[in-house]
């Protein structure tokens, strides 16, 4: 247990943990002090000075706020609880001091500065600077670096709190940023001039206090009051990390992240963030009918009668639920294809997730079990591709002491890892240990889905399940689709997989599922929000709803059902997905039960009660698989590219920069002979 102690703040007793710092104590007593080096997720730098604070009977100085700890003060004469003063004059004349020195060199570009109107230094020389400036000499200037398409750079702005130093070496764990030269001539700089590799790069534009590092995709194109912001879920990963979709009109202009300690913390990837202009580029905006070998545009009646006429004409339909598809229309596509006969498959991948076996498709563990953990082991993934926020938890744990082990291909982590081997013979051998000294200590088992989408995927997740009772950890399914496991929960699985349900199939109908391709021979009716390689191979194709476009349900890797909300509408004819499969039911005279989402979501309430509990993580009772035969061979991981991974990803010009620049770089460079 943690010893507390009394202090008083500006004549209030409050009781606090004595490992807190001052800038703690004084956020639990409700007083906000200034900063901008500290943050509470980041390594205690203490070189802005905006924090000080008067520590009464202390040096006859102020005291760095963010590096100073409760359990430091001393008590008063006759033993009364230390005192720290937050607005007195000492106080106020210090901060004056500092807002001054920083200001010397400050450029007086507000107006033309992205940060404007979201800027700390902004608000704190309002709130405790002075309305004038002793300085005359000239300001000193300093050259912008680049660090790639992501991050643009105002050096000159710059106040050298360091926060993007430390993020990008202690939370991303690649030290690409630091500082170079003393006093007048420090300047915060990317080694040897290269620009920034790592997937979370784009969080050191929320950490800078000033304009010094901005977005370069959004610059210019909005202030922040022109914005509507609406609270969303990112689904760029199965993380379900919590967003901000900020819109101006019906475009949306960025995404933020929110804080949310059990997904996301506050960070989120550079696909996340970046990914918006693919909601522009590519759409499909209206219905497409194939005619003589071409597709035509069309209008809704036209195209709903040509898709009913095809389903009522089928022998055997099968529906293909999509990646990005949320849980309604995952459901209403369920409902739609059983009713004529068929059957629907989410597990496009070719994954062999047990269906109806909750601790098989999503784990034991929550995300959050991570930070506690002393040993994880990784069995074919590659979290830095699949999910690199959690990666960065990850590597947040092996910080503190956490011991990691892999079983697939070596891959640079961020982190170091025992590496067992990269095929089933390795994960064999790991069943083979002897694991006494694990089982008292926090453990955890993370499975990728490179490890099941082999032949022997069943196998290979029971032997992960074996482990993980072996071991008393818990075990996490870690999936690269956000729509997997709330598909998986309503029951959107064939028996004998995807395989199974292609076999003779007539009809498919494919709900935004562009990762496959569907051979020739059965009539496609496509439904989703781009031209990608689904809508290519339609014979139909029904306009849906992208993610920021309608409200969705999506179930994280760990099983938290998340509610994504509308930020805008969709372009011009397309309509929501859930509402497009109630109306071609209609028009095929198999009506489904629901005229509304609400009452959707009523019948979704009677199929999985545990998609209604939102935000939280249900307790799956722990059902162990059949041990099956391991095949030999190598674990493959699940991305190959972790920028061009869904329709809306390949539809952004960011995202192919991005993904050209990855593969340049692993290129090896060959001099010319």
């Amino acid at each position: 247990m943690s010893e507390t102690r009394k202090i008083i703040i500006d004549g209030t007793e409050v009781e606090v943990d004595s490992a807190m710092t001052l800038i703690q104590a004084c956020e639990e007593a409700g007083i906000e002090i200034p900063r901008f080096c500290y943050h509470e997720r980041l390594s205690i730098a203490g070189n802005c000075r905006m924090c000080l604070v008067e520590v009464v009977g202390g040096p006859p100085k102020p005291a760095a706020s963010c590096a100073m700890q409760v359990r430091d003060l001393r008590p008063g004469p006759e033993g009364q609880p230390p005192q720290v003063r937050t607005n007195s004059p000492m106080v106020k004349k210090a901060r004056e001091g500092v807002m001054e020195f920083l200001l010397i060199n400050h450029p007086l570009d507000c107006p033309i500065c992205d940060q404007g109107g979201e800027c700390d230094l902004q608000d704190q020389a309002m709130a405790y600077g002075v309305d004038f400036s002793r300085y005359r000499e000239p300001k000193r200037a300093v050259a912008n670096m680049d660090l790639g398409p992501l991050v643009g750079t105002h050096m000159t702005r710059c106040i050298s709190c360091t926060r993007c130093v430390r993020f990008i070496t202690e939370v991303a764990g690649m030290p690409e940023l630091g500082q170079t030269g003393r006093g007048e001539d420090a300047e915060i700089t990317a080694y040897l001039g290269q620009t920034l590799e790592s997937e979370l790069q784009g969080n050191i534009i929320d950490l800078c206090p000033v304009g010094a590092l901005t977005s370069k995709p959004y610059a210019f194109t909005a202030r922040p009051w022109e914005l509507s912001k609406t609270e969303s879920i990112d689904v760029m990963d199965a993380l379900g990390s919590s967003i901000r979709v900020d819109a101006k009109g019906r475009e949306v202009m960025r995404f933020l992240p929110r804080n949310h300690d059990g997904t996301n913390e506050e960070w989120i990837s550079d696909k996340s963030r970046f990914v918006w202009d693919g909601l522009k580029r590519q759409r499909l905006d209206r219905p497409y009918i194939r005619e003589n070998g071409k597709l035509r545009p069309a209008t809704w009646p036209e195209a709903l009668a040509k898709a009913a006429d095809a389903l009522k004409g089928a022998k055997k339909p099968v529906g293909l639920a999509g990646d990005l598809a949320p849980v309604e229309a995952v459901y209403a596509l369920k409902s739609l294809v059983e009713s004529f006969g068929g059957t629907t498959e989410c597990r496009t991948d070719g994954a062999k997730l047990p269906a109806g076996n909750r601790s098989g498709y999503v784990g034991t563990a929550a995300i959050e079990d991570i930070d506690h953990a002393r040993h994880i082991q990784l069995i074919g993934t590659n979290p830095r591709t699949e999910a690199p926020v959690l990666n960065a938890r990850i590597r947040k744990a092996w910080t503190r002491g956490a011991q990691v082990g892999l079983v697939g291909e070596a891959v640079d982590l961020t982190y170091d890892y025992h590496h067992v081997g990269t095929d089933r013979a390795a994960l064999e051998g790991l069943l083979r240990h002897d694991f006494t000294d694990v089982v008292d200590q926090p453990s955890l088992i993370i499975v990728g889905q490179g490890a099941l989408t082999g032949d022997d995927g069943a196998a290979v997740l029971a032997a992960a399940m074996d482990l993980a009772e072996r071991t008393s950890s818990g075990l996490l399914v870690l999936h690269t689709a956000a729509g997997r496991v709330g598909a998986m929960d309503v029951g959107a699985v064939t028996e004998g997989g995807l395989a199974a349900a292609m076999d003779g199939a007539d009809l498919v109908y494919n709900l935004g599922a562009d990762e496959i391709d569907v051979a020739d021979g059965p009539f496609v009716i496509y439904q989703g929000s781009h031209g990608d390689r689904g809508a290519h191979r339609a014979d139909v194709i029904l306009p849906g709803a992208a993610y920021t476009e309608e409200q969705g349900l999506f179930v994280n890797t760990e099983g938290r059902p998340q509610l994504a909300l509308r930020a805008g509408f969709p372009p011009g004819e397309a309509k929501e997905n859930w509402a497009i499969l109630r109306a071609l039911s209609a028009e095929a005279g198999k009506t489904l039960p629901f005229d509304s989402l609400a009452q959707l979501r009523q019948k979704l309430a009677e199929v999985a009660p545990q998609l209604m509990d939102l935000d939280r993580v249900p307790e799956n009772p722990w059902q162990k698989l059949e041990p099956g035969k391991l095949v030999q061979g190598a674990f493959v991981p699940a991305i190959r590219d972790f920028y061009l991974t869904n329709p809306i990803a390949r539809a952004s010009a960011l995202m192919a920069e991005l993904s050209a620049n990855a593969k340049a770089r692993a290129q090896t460079q060959i001099a010319a002979e």
